[in-house]
């Protein structure tokens, strides 16, 4: 049970310091994961077997994944497991992991992933009780560790949907959890943006459980705010879906500028292009 709840305004940016309350992240992170791993328990072989929104991956492939891309909260300052100038591609290197453990039973997948995840987030908790701060690499550049951190989960969180609403099972989730995945999706569309040479200046509103105010500015760094509030509009999951590439655009950001929509849709289209289907997203 998580604690206590999102703070008002959560703070992104690629130049300078954010502002993400990474005690509460981890336990966000930790309440997403306990969810998932005990929503697996109850997995048959049709189900580890079945397709996901990830059209080259199954069931098993996807939680396969995050037991490979989990520990990357371990990393150190000369970590590149995430950096784009060293040979990362999200749509593929992701896929070569998984040979590794080809050959692993669903049952052994997933101790894998329970274990792997109480150890790293005592390490993260460890290095926040410590104080102990550096950069790591990311796709759109450095950043602080703890902001690789919300990309893990984030991760976690677009792939536990890929599972489970392809199934046509419910995703039980909290708004905590959805503010955190659509506040750093936005943040990671403006950023793929940006380095496109696009640029976005706009205040969005997203409604449903974990929805608020997005303001979001790229001109010259890549800023988010991000303010919780309980608000009427396109619902926070379904833009978070969009934005990864699982979902059409039209319904859910169609009454933004088109502009707008095609500068943040550059992650999406990048995640579509026909190399995915060599293994990844």
């Amino acid at each position: 049970m998580i604690g206590k709840t999102l703070r008002r305004t959560l703070l992104l940016r690629t130049c300078g310091d954010c502002d993400i309350d990474p005690e509460h992240l981890l336990e966000v992170f930790a309440d997403q994961r306990q969810r998932f791993v005990a929503v697996l328990r109850g997995f048959g072989p049709n189900d580890w077997a079945a397709p996901t929104r990830c059209a080259a991956w199954s069931a098993h492939d996807v939680v396969r994944h995050l037991c490979d891309s989990t520990p990357a909260i371990a990393a150190g300052r000369d970590n590149y497991m995430f950096d784009v100038t060293a040979g990362f591609d999200p749509r593929t290197t992701p896929g070569g992991w998984l040979t590794a453990s080809a050959d692993e039973s669903p049952a052994a997948t997933l101790g894998r992933l329970a274990a792997r995840t109480e150890e790293l987030l005592a390490l993260a908790r460890d290095r926040l009780e410590r104080g102990q701060r550096f950069d790591v690499r990311l796709p759109y550049g450095p950043m602080d560790w703890t902001v690789l951190t919300l990309h893990i989960f984030w991760d976690s969180w677009i792939h536990e949907r890929d599972v489970l609403l392809a199934q046509g099972a419910e995703h039980s989730t909290s708004g905590d959890a959805t503010g955190y995945a659509t506040a750093y999706g936005l943040f990671l569309a403006a950023a793929v943006a940006r380095m496109l040479g696009e640029k976005v200046r706009r205040k969005l509103t997203f409604g449903g459980d974990g929805g608020g105010t997005f303001d979001l500015d790229s001109r010259r760094a890549v800023t988010l705010t991000f303010a919780r509030a309980t608000v009427a509009g396109r619902g926070a999951p379904q833009v978070a879906d969009v934005l990864a590439g699982r979902a059409e655009t039209a319904a859910v950001l169609g009454d933004l500028p088109d502009a707008t929509v095609a500068a943040l849709m550059r992650l999406a289209d990048f995640f579509n292009t026909p190399s995915r289907r060599a293994g990844g997203r």
